[in-house]
């Protein structure tokens, strides 16, 4: 079992920057292929971003490529996402996802979830 508890989400104006992080915790949440889902409203979950077990492999959505960096921190068991030149169309409730046999952008693949964090960005 994983835990997943994500933070910093928030209000910014279009061009700002947010750092969301998702701190996992349980017995196998060292190894374990992390990303970042979002969600807007009337709108299906979409992929993001994610990396692998060993924060090497990194895959992101061609929407956020450029703008958005997916990092991890091993020790801490914690991954962030550093999200610069904020558009409106990146407001949406952001989920972090564990759990995937390998680094997908299929939401199906992923066992475990964080209750989300909103980002908004206001033009």
């Amino acid at each position: 079992q994983v835990q997943l508890v994500e933070s910093g989400g928030g209000l910014v104006q279009a061009g700002g920057s947010l750092r969301l992080s998702c701190a996992a915790s349980g017995s196998t949440s060292s190894s374990v292929v992390m990303g970042w889902f979002r969600q807007a409203p009337g709108k299906e979950r979409e992929f993001v971003v994610v990396i692998g077990r060993r924060g090497i492999s990194k895959r992101y959505a061609n929407s956020v490529k450029g703008r958005f960096t997916i990092s991890k921190d091993s020790a801490k068991n914690t991954v962030y996402l550093q999200m610069n030149s904020l558009k409106p169309e990146d407001t949406a409730v952001y989920y972090c996802a564990a759990g995937s046999n390998y680094a997908t952008n299929n939401v199906d693949q992923y066992k475990y979830w964080g209750q989300g964090t909103q980002v908004t960005v206001s033009s």
